[in-house]
């Protein structure tokens, strides 16, 4: 059980993480740093630090004594999404985030000038966009030192990433229906229909200017819900499934785009 009340414990896991070697900054994250959390959310956190400095260490954040678990910096992939550590701190779920900030801050240059990739992810169904990482800096607070925060969402970006979302969106849909949908593969189908979803959401968002963190709301905030009722209409057929999915998406991602 928890014992501390939130305030205090915050405060508490913001000055431990910070006096982790080679800490920059700490951050809160999630929907506690949005202010749309219950009491029984986890506590999502992440420590920023620069690895060509060799200072951070995930054995330090073992050393705590926490219980739970910290993967080696990359374990969870590589790329921008580095690594970081499930905990129960006082009775509380809680998660770090390895962040580098030479990473970051690479990442943050491309983004102002529109380039972004696309790297996989495990539980994220279209990979995650590099510069999730800034809009984490957009959107969390900062809680123990210093950490760069964009003040907008780059125009550069709005231009590109919505296309190369909805393109990556509609050649999932055109294999699902030449390959899978004429050998009868309705789970393949329908897995292709989710993932596609998933990529015009982020078109669809990226062409409003808004930051995505992770996948949970997703097709709510992109407006694509819609997609629910035609997977589990059992009355259509698989070709008719993604026809009638691509003609959803591509409408709400034209609406973005004309509202941009």
């Amino acid at each position: 059980m928890p014992t501390s009340n939130d305030t205090a414990f915050l405060d508490h896991l913001a000055d431990t993480l910070a006096t982790l070697p080679g800490t920059h900054a700490v951050s809160l994250g999630g929907s506690r740093a949005q202010g749309t959390h219950t009491p029984d959310s986890d506590w999502d956190t992440a420590v920023y630090y620069r690895g060509s400095e060799g200072m951070f260490a995930p054995r330090c954040l073992r050393e705590l004594g926490w219980e739970g678990e910290a993967s080696e910096i990359g374990g969870w992939g590589g790329g921008v999404f580095n690594g970081g550590g499930w905990f129960t701190v006082e009775g509380r779920r809680v998660d770090v985030h390895y962040r580098d900030l030479d990473d970051v801050e690479r990442v943050l240059a491309e983004a102002e000038e529109g380039r972004f990739r696309v790297e996989p992810l495990m539980f994220h169904l279209a990979g995650i966009p590099s510069y999730l990482v800034v809009a984490e800096l957009a959107v969390n607070r900062v809680l123990r030192g210093t950490a760069p925060k964009p003040d907008r969402y780059p125009d550069a970006l709005r231009e590109s990433a919505p296309g190369e979302w909805w393109g990556r969106a509609e050649a999932t849909l055109a294999y699902a229906r030449a390959g899978f949908a004429p050998k009868g593969g309705r789970t393949e189908v329908v897995g292709a229909v989710a993932v596609a979803a998933a990529s015009a959401a982020h078109a669809v968002l990226a062409a409003r200017g808004e930051w995505v963190t992770n996948e949970k709301r997703l097709l709510e905030r992109a407006g694509l819900r819609g997609v629910d009722d035609l997977v589990v209409d059992q009355g259509l057929g698989l070709a008719e499934l993604v026809d009638r999915a691509r003609e959803l998406m591509a409408a709400v991602v034209e609406e973005a785009r004309q509202g941009a």
